[in-house]
């Protein structure tokens, strides 16, 4: 016969203290998905700029450090192979991608310039830059917006906590914190919202009059 646990078992301890954990991680998640939300207004502009610089022939050049340099991959093929069905592809690549590249400036230039450097050489004003850091101090990610800036490239920054001095720079035309420093919220949060960037980059596409006139849907 199967034995349940009774209340005061180690099986009904164990329950709550699970159950506890999860009330406890859904907390640490309400606040910044709904920061999001409140930051709807300024995600919409965000991404009908990107929509008019794609429009005329812009790419999406995406960058990160750490475990970004993964989102930043992850980003760059949602734009060139989208998985949904029908959807329009857009160009887009990750600097991270390149290790020769960036070991090499890296060797020679520092940990700092790896995307600046590549971003004066393959950046055009047309293209939009997206530079992802987990809590918004990657130099890296700071010098590769501020020569993307300098270039005319629209600028959008991804941070963790309150965004740092990537979110607190001139050099940013858009940035989102997500609001929290434990970099699992971070990571989802950030995955939400450049899902959503693509999802609204397409709606501005589908919808003729809203980007030049004589827009391709």
């Amino acid at each position: 016969m199967t034995q349940h646990p009774v209340q005061g078992s180690p099986g009904v301890s164990s329950a709550s203290a699970g159950d506890a954990r999860l009330r406890d991680a859904a907390a640490r998640r309400t606040e910044p998905a709904e920061l999001l939300e409140r930051d709807a207004e300024r995600v919409a502009r965000a991404c009908y700029e990107m929509a008019l610089r794609f429009h005329r022939g812009g790419r999406l050049v995406v960058f990160g450090t750490g475990s970004a340099v993964t989102d930043a991959q992850h980003i760059a093929v949602e734009f060139v192979h989208p998985v949904i069905v029908g959807k329009r592809a857009l160009p887009a690549f990750s600097l991270a991608n390149d290790m020769p590249t960036v070991t090499g400036v890296a060797a020679r230039d520092g940990l700092a310039e790896v995307f600046a450097h590549q971003l004066r050489y393959l950046g055009d004003p047309r293209d939009i830059a997206l530079g992802v850091s987990a809590d918004g101090h990657s130099d890296n990610v700071l010098r590769g917006l501020e020569v993307a800036h300098d270039a005319g490239m629209l600028t959008i920054a991804l941070s963790g906590g309150d965004g740092g001095k990537i979110a607190a720079s001139p050099a940013v035309d858009h940035a989102f914190a997500v609001g929290s420093d434990d970099p699992l919220v971070v990571k989802e949060v950030q995955v939400t919202t450049y899902h959503i960037l693509w999802e609204l980059v397409h709606v501005f596409f589908e919808q003729p009059g809203l980007l030049d006139p004589g827009v391709v849907r």
